[in-house]
């Protein structure tokens, strides 16, 4: 008895056949047979089975259907009928398996005793030219698991439903009477989810078992992605349809409302995206298989959707298509703005249709978007494409840019121009002015006659295919936008004639059509006789030895490169080699936030050291490329690059406030002072539970990290007690001086008759009006249930503050910088968003009262002695998760705390009687967690490292 039979399924592919059973026959497990399931092709693949049978006899059987069955699954089960193996597997003609496949998953079945064994697939892009593979939902196969029911893992059946990277116990397909379904796409679907519900173990390895090789540029479309077909689309939902069936009948509630949002945000929007190509009477049919299907689903499964997804679900079900259309052009650019956006009671709405329903006018507010805020040069505007004209050589394009609440106005000066850039980088670029643009009411219509053929000369063989851009200048300020090509029938326009600076034996003409996301493109192709063979000659010989010598010298030399770039070679040429240059005495590297800011402790010890003119070389770490708010007379180097690494290997202090790099190991002779970010309320470092359970490799790792620390900077005892110990910093590292970013606050405080020159101006381009009490709200950072990043969302309504305390109060808000904010308009003026701010110092020097949940912001705020309110509606929740806190904040809060929303507005509205009420709680509350915070850290520092107290005359 064979230990495992793959069973190879094939129609007309006589020419991959022996590949796929190649790489069966080939595996390291030597007792493997294959049965080859030829689904009556028309083409020799059949005879080509037969003689790999009569190759291989004993390990390679055929056998043909009578009539083809259209479909992967009858040709599988027949396969599965004639298997000899105590376990089966299935490959694609198309496809192959890993070589040690077979062996990988027979051991862990024989270990483990499991019905199904599931291991990782990748997705292999044989047409990339820089061998692209993509692993198939990785994070399900990180390591070695077994589950006794899939519950355990819902994210198992919902999103790995391939049948070919798994093995079964044959009995257990037979016993249970486990078939795919006859007759109809996606049997695949049904086939898992029967499987994955009915096995008594499933084991997942981390191991790659299948290739699954994808073609892109084809005009043979596989079956699952002829999705302009609406009988594919039907067959998708009759399988979700039996599928919810079983569920239903074994009580699965769970796993079917995590199937329906993958549903509503996949396999809907792989629909999606073709409907803007397709004629009225496939939507309107598609419309009514979807609406027959999701509208049933649980109001939990909309609740998980992104604003966009559920926009374009809502104007599905309704077939609104003229509003749906650019909510799928946003829902595939996700940073596009494609609707001139409406203004209703102070909210902003995707659309002016549906507010009338409840329904309607919650899901197209997208306030939360903060469409409305962002300026026009960070803007990605829809540029519908409205004509395509050929006129011989030359081009006409017509087009509308979409004008949200009227940010461009109607007096500004505008002018525009084209962009047509070869895709592949580095290669040409060509302008051409557009003679028309206009204001049209919500829309800047444009139209530009273009002279392709005599302007435009690419190459021929390597920039086939071109990319089209508008560039919109509007008063000085430029917004680029892709042209949307929407119902434009590019088809019908025609071939525009072309000269390749290589001559018309590469390519003779230009044809348009649409990108994958929906853009004009054009590409290089050929019309006549003479075209075509001197492109079939130059393709012989761009395929023949010379050229795959030179091309392969060019990707060793690419690979190279990629090589020199990534992160782990640049930690191996840091550690090895970078260390062993001099070090640079007076070079001093400042990092905040790990690159994000010129802000905090790291901040004021810089300044410090400025101020007195110390003899220093300074060099600031930054992320991103385009850094804001930095001095302009300091070195800048961007995180990770080569100069930040040779400056980290050279400096002779590194100053930050959170963590240089891991993996970057410090040389003796470098100062690393640690300036640290806060004090804490929630656990930290080895005293998380989640840091204590991983691995000892892991831990080890992290502590040589933490060793780093040659000094840590404390404020009180507290930290002493919880931040020292959780990252075990002994005692002899500690530096008591206080945090340097809380001088001026301290300073703040024993002079509060004094305004700092700076916070007045901060006030001024805030535009707060002098005589104004401002607060400021500051909450802890926030993540979704799966500890990701997500929009803020305010625990309160904020239109509300504004109305009630809006007259005679500013509310400041700064969500962490990691969440996402955006106010309603109809609270400008009274609630700004100061997120973006690089340092909060000169906010909390501005604020007349702080506003926080469990930010360790409370205990900076502290040493100025103004009122704090503590709006701890889910203490519960946050105190008594797994992480834990170190204290109780409700029993030491040095000022009100509210739990619900009216509360806190009373809280708010008696801001002076708390002024009094907590004056000495307020007190106690610094001495405790704040006793060496006195005004003067970052000249103790500097004194301390830099020299003494003296500043230079």
């Amino acid at each position: 008895m064979p230990d495992i039979s793959v069973v190879v399924i094939v129609y007309n592919d006589a020419q991959r056949l022996p590949t796929a059973v190649r790489s069966a026959l080939d595996q390291t497990l030597g007792n493997v047979e294959v049965v080859i399931a030829d689904d009556c092709s028309t083409d020799d693949s059949y005879e080509v089975a037969c003689s790999l049978a009569a190759a291989h006899p004993g390990r390679v059987r055929a056998i043909r259907l009578e009539e083809n069955s259209g479909g992967c699954g009858e040709p599988r089960n027949r396969g599965i009928a004639v298997a000899r193996g105590r376990y089966v597997m299935f490959l694609d003609s198309d496809d192959t398996l890993d070589p040690n496949a077979c062996r990988n998953m027979l051991e862990a079945a024989d270990r483990t005793d499991a019905d199904l064994v599931s291991g990782l697939c990748v997705r292999v892009h044989t047409d990339s030219r820089h061998d692209k593979r993509v692993p198939w939902y990785p994070w399900l196969y990180r390591e070695t698991r077994t589950l006794e029911s899939v519950a355990e893992l819902p994210d198992l059946m919902v999103f790995d439903t391939l049948s070919t990277n798994k093995c079964y116990r044959r009995s257990f397909l037979l016993e249970g009477g486990l078939a795919f379904p006859r007759g109809i796409h996606y049997e695949d679907l049904l086939f898992s989810a029967q499987a994955y519900l009915a096995a008594r173990r499933i084991t997942l390895i981390p191991q790659t078992i299948y290739h699954w090789n994808v073609v892109e540029k084809t005009q043979a479309k596989s079956i699952s992605n002829r999705r302009h077909e609406i009988n594919n689309f039907a067959d998708r939902v009759e399988i979700h349809r039996r599928i919810d069936a079983i569920l239903d009948r074994l009580g699965h509630d769970e796993l079917k409302l995590r199937k329906d949002i993958k549903f509503l945000k996949h396999d809907l929007v792989l629909y999606l995206r073709d409907l803007p190509f397709l004629d009225d009477d496939y939507r309107h049919r598609f419309a009514e298989l979807a609406r027959g299907y999701v509208q049933d689903f649980p109001q939990a499964a909309y609740d998980e959707l992104d604003r966009v997804h559920a926009i374009c679900a809502y104007l599905l079900l309704r077939e609104d298509w003229p509003n749906l259309m650019p909510a799928i052009d946003t829902l595939i650019n996700r940073n596009k703005i494609s609707t001139p956006l409406v203004v209703r009671d102070g909210r902003v709405y995707w659309c002016d249709e549906h507010l009338d329903d409840p329904q309607g006018r919650a899901v197209m507010d997208v306030t939360s978007l903060g469409l409305h805020a962002k300026p026009l040069d960070a803007m990605v505007l829809r540029n519908l494409l409205t004509g395509y004209e050929v006129h011989g050589g030359d081009v006409t394009l017509s087009g509308g840019i979409v004008n949200p609440l009227h940010t461009i106005a109607p007096e500004a000066r505008l002018t525009a121009q084209l962009e047509f850039r070869a895709r592949r980088r580095s290669l040409q670029t060509f302008h051409f002015p557009v003679q028309d643009v206009r204001h049209e009411d919500d829309v800047i219509t444009w139209r530009a006659d273009v002279p392709l053929e005599r302007r435009l000369r690419p190459l021929g063989i390597v920039d086939e295919v071109w990319d089209v851009r508008l560039h919109l200048t509007v008063d000085g300020t430029r917004t680029t936008s892709r042209l949307t090509v929407g119902t434009v029938g590019l088809e019908n326009a025609g071939l525009v004639p072309v000269r390749p600076r290589l001559t018309r034996f590469t390519a003779d003409r230009m044809q348009a059509h649409a990108s994958a996301k929906g853009h004009l493109a054009l590409k290089l192709t050929q019309e006549s006789k003479a075209a075509r063979d001197g492109r079939a000659l130059v393709d012989r010989h761009m395929h023949g030895r010379p050229a795959r010598a030179a091309k392969g010298a060019y990707r060793s030399l690419r690979a190279v490169h990629r090589d020199l770039n990534s992160g782990e070679r640049k930690i191996q040429v840091y550690r090895r080699m970078l260390r062993l240059l001099p070090v640079r005495k007076g070079t001093v590297v400042f990092e905040s936030h790990l690159g994000r800011q010129y802000s905090d402790s790291p901040r004021a010890i810089y300044e410090e050291l400025r101020r007195r003119g110390a003899p220093i070389t300074p060099i600031w770490s930054h992320a991103g490329e385009k850094p804001k708010g930095f001095p302009d007379d300091v070195q800048l180097v961007r995180r990770w690059s080569w100069p930040y690494l040779r400056a980290l290997a050279q400096a002779e202090f590194w100053i930050d406030n959170q963590g240089f790099p891991l993996r970057l190991p410090k040389r003796p002779e470098t100062t690393y002072i640690q300036t640290w970010h806060g004090s804490a309320l929630k656990r930290m470092g080895f005293d998380e539970p989640s840091l204590r359970v991983t691995s000892e490799q892991e831990q080890r790792v992290y502590q040589e990290a933490l060793n780093r620390f040659d000094h840590f900077v404390v404020r009180g005892e507290h930290d002493v007690r919880t931040l020292a110990r959780a990252y075990r910093i002994p005692d002899e590292k500690l530096l008591r001086t206080g945090y340097p970013r809380n001088d001026a606050l301290v300073r703040a405080a024993q002079t509060p008759e004094t305004r700092d020159p700076a916070v007045r101006e901060l006030a001024q381009r805030l535009g707060i009006a002098p005589g104004k009490r401002v607060v400021l709200y500051a909450p802890t950072f926030r993540a979704n249930r799966e500890g990701r990043l997500r929009e803020f969302e305010f625990p309160f309504d904020v239109e509300r503050f504004a109305d009630r305390f809006g007259e005679d109060c500013v509310l400041l808000v700064r969500a962490h910088y990691l969440n996402r904010l955006a106010l309603p308009p109809s609270v400008a003026g009274r609630v700004i968003d100061v997120t973006d701010e690089p340092d909060v110092t000169p906010l909390m020097l501005l604020a007349d009262a702080l506003i926080t949940d469990y930010s360790s912001v409370m205990f900076d705020y502290a040493l100025l002695q103004r009122p704090i309110l503590f709006y701890a509606y889910d203490w519960d929740e946050y105190a008594g998760d797994v992480r834990g806190t170190y204290f109780n904040l409700l029993d030491e809060a040095p000022g009100p705390v509210a739990r619900t929303e009216e509360e806190l507005f009373t809280a708010v509205a008696e801001l002076d009687e708390a002024a009094s009420r907590y004056g000495a709680q307020l007190k106690e509350f610094v001495d405790k967690y704040g006793e060496y915070d006195r005004g003067d850290a970052a000249a103790q520092i500097v004194d301390r490292f830099f020299g003494d107290a003296r500043e230079a005359r």
